[in-house]
Order: C-alpha cells, then sequence, then structure tokens
C-alpha cells in the first residue's frame, strides 16, 4: 500500500509539472499570438500603393486544360498578341507553393504587346494533384512539354521562370535540348537555383539551420490525415503566416501588405500534402551540369541580393556554367522580386528581349 501511496504522488506530481509546463506554454503561445496580431494589424495599416490593385483578376483569350503525361490535369490560360504579330509566345513557368499569379504584373506589362502562356504547375492553383507518389522535376519539364504542344506547336517561343519554374526549364532543357536550338528565342530565370538547395540557411545562422536537415525526410511521410489537420493549423494562424510570408518573400523592410497577402493566399491554397511529395526531388535537384542546352539562346538571370530562399549564390553559380548570361541583381529583392519590385524586373525583361531578340 505504501508502495501504491508513492505511486499515487508520483502521478499526481508528474501531472502537476505536466500541468503547469502546458500552462506555461499556452501563456507563451497566448503572449506570442497577441504579439504577432499587434505586429500584422501595424504593418497593414501602413500606407499601401497597391491596396486597390486586382490581384488575381486577368483577362484571357482561351482556358483549357492540358494533361500530363501522369495524367494530372493542368489550368492553361492563353493571352493572344497583336494580330499578325511575328513576336515570340512568352512561355510563364511560376514556382513552388505559388500559382501563375505569380507573374501578376507581367501579364499586365505584356498584355496586348505579345501572346502569352501561362499554367498552374501540377498540385498547384487549378491544376490537378498526383493520385500517388512523389513530384520529381523530370515530370515538370514534361509538364511544360504538354503544355507547348498544345498552346505553341510552332513558332518561337520565350520561356520565363520562377524559382521552381527555372527548374522546371532546366529540366526541359535536359529533355529536348533540340528545343533550345530551334524554337526557344530566350529564357529568363528569376529567383531559381541549379541544385544544392539542401544547403540553404533561411538565413539562419548555420548552426542553427543544419538541425532542419535531419527532419525533412519526416515531412515526406505526412498522410492525408495529417497534412489535413497540419492544413486547419495553417488556417487558423494566418497572422503568423502572413509574418513569414513577408520575412521569407520579401527584403524590403516594408513591404506592400496586400502584396503580402497575396503571396500568403497562394502560399495557403498548396496543400501539405502537396508540399511534403513536393520536398525530396527540390532538395535533390542538380542539374548545373547538364546546363549545356542554355548555352544555345540568351539567358538573363534575375534575383534579388535579399532572397533567402534561392539566395544570389545559387544564380551566381549559374553563371558560372552560363559564362554568356546576364545577370541583374535587383537591390531590396526577395524571393518575389518579380512582385516586390516588378518595374525594375519588367525593365530588366524588356531590356534584354529587345537586345536579343531578332
Amino acid at each position: 500500500m505504501g508502495t501504491e501511496v508513492v505511486k499515487g504522488g508520483s502521478r499526481k506530481r508528474t501531472a502537476g509539472i505536466i500541468g503547469a509546463i502546458v500552462g506555461l506554454a499556452a501563456a507563451g503561445v497566448a503572449a506570442g499570438v497577441a504579439t504577432e496580431r499587434y505586429l500584422v494589424r501595424r504593418s497593414k495599416n501602413a500606407d499601401d500603393p497597391y491596396t486597390d490593385e486586382d490581384f488575381g483578376v486577368w483577362d484571357f483569350d482561351e482556358e483549357l486544360t492540358v494533361t500530363t503525361d501522369d495524367g494530372i490535369d493542368l489550368h492553361v490560360e492563353v493571352v493572344d498578341g497583336p494580330e499578325g504579330d511575328d513576336r515570340p509566345t512568352l512561355v510563364f513557368v511560376h514556382g513552388f507553393c505559388l500559382d501563375m499569379g505569380t507573374f501578376h504584373f507581367q501579364r499586365k506589362h505584356y498584355e496586348g504587346k505579345n501572346r502569352m502562356v501561362l499554367y498552374d504547375q501540377p498540385g498547384h492553383g487549378r491544376s490537378g494533384r498526383l493520385s500517388k507518389g512523389e513530384y520529381t522535376i523530370d515530370s515538370l519539364g514534361a509538364g511544360l512539354r504538354a503544355v507547348l504542344e498544345a498552346t505553341c506547336p510552332e513558332g518561337p517561343i520565350v520561356l520565363v521562370g520562377h524559382s521552381m519554374g527555372g527548374m522546371t526549364i532546366m529540366a526541359l532543357a535536359e529533355q529536348l535540348p533540340e528545343l533550345f536550338q530551334t524554337r526557344v528565342q530566350a529564357c529568363v530565370l528569376i529567383s531559381t537555383s541549379a541544385g544544392k538547395l539542401d544547403t540553404v540557411t533561411f538565413g539562419f545562422p548555420e548552426v542553427v539551420a543544419r538541425f532542419r536537415r535531419p527532419l525533412l525526410p519526416l515531412v515526406g511521410f505526412a498522410g492525408p490525415i495529417s497534412s489535413a489537420v497540419i492544413d486547419r493549423g495553417r488556417r487558423a494562424s494566418t497572422d503568423l503566416a502572413w509574418l513569414l510570408t513577408r520575412r521569407y518573400g520579401f527584403g524590403t523592410s516594408r513591404p506592400s501588405p496586400a502584396l503580402v497577402s497575396y503571396v500568403e493566399k497562394m502560399n495557403s491554397t498548396t496543400s501539405t500534402e502537396v508540399i511534403a511529395r513536393y520536398l525530396r526531388t527540390l532538395y535533390t535537384h542538380s542539374r548545373l551540369l547538364v546546363l549545356g542546352p542554355l548555352k544555345s539562346v540568351p539567358v538573363l538571370l534575375v534575383c534579388g541580393d535579399k532572397d533567402v530562399l534561392t539566395p544570389l549564390a545559387h544564380t551566381q553559380e549559374i553563371t558560372s556554367v552560363l559564362p554568356e548570361a546576364e545577370l541583374d541583381v535587383i537591390a531590396d529583392g526577395g524571393h518575389v522580386v518579380l512582385l516586390e519590385h516588378a518595374d525594375a524586373v519588367n525593365e530588366a525583361m524588356d531590356t534584354f528581349l529587345t537586345k536579343v531578340l531578332p
């Protein structure tokens, strides 16, 4: 009986300790949430040049569905150029956890000037998802090929890729090098990488960043049930998501709150299950040594100097293989530099395309 009393007391003390820890944790979370909401409110109250911008609202001339080799239906939109114009079609390929809306300002800028093709990558935006297995950069390259076959069966094209979209273009070049010798007139690669993404520190000191790497394989096992739980948590903590988007997507200290909200909305609509099934291919992506086909076309590389997701060093490494490529570094630019500093990116593209296109 004495032993039972001791055990009972031990359980009570343990419960008390656990209760205290939970209580302290809850208090800490509550304080953190309160601080987080205050920071978001303060940020969103700032003067915003994009308060009235209709993000995600565009006109298109054709809407179609293109099915990939692995059975994914891709949502595609085509915007016609001037009648009788023979300028290349601009094909835009977006990045991870985003959608075709990433090119909002480029779409507005080139409307009426060039024919444009935009689509949502597998698992993103309005496109379908894989029924099983993992997404691969190789399959994304094949998906881009399918989009080109359906929308640009002939004529010159210019490929514009952001982040994972740039990696998709690299995969296409590896799969169809002849396309870059005949029809691709130029490539614009924005905030992208040819490999070594597993070494990115996300702006943390290396001693901190290295602890996330052993956890990455575990994320890949997230199933539909656990993913749904995580997604509910992501939606419940929108203020935190907003702050993280501002921190990791932008380079300026005070980006447009409406712009941050727009990017955060694209991020939040990409499910945790899709994210988990992309991680392995992103962290093992390595194409620096197979960029040869891109040597046959003019290439513009654009990157913000404060990009912590695909740092400037990754873009500079591409120039070691493509020494003829032009490099435009955007001051105070983060990962979504094409939204954050749209005028600078559009001007760089205009100057480049005017110079290199026949």
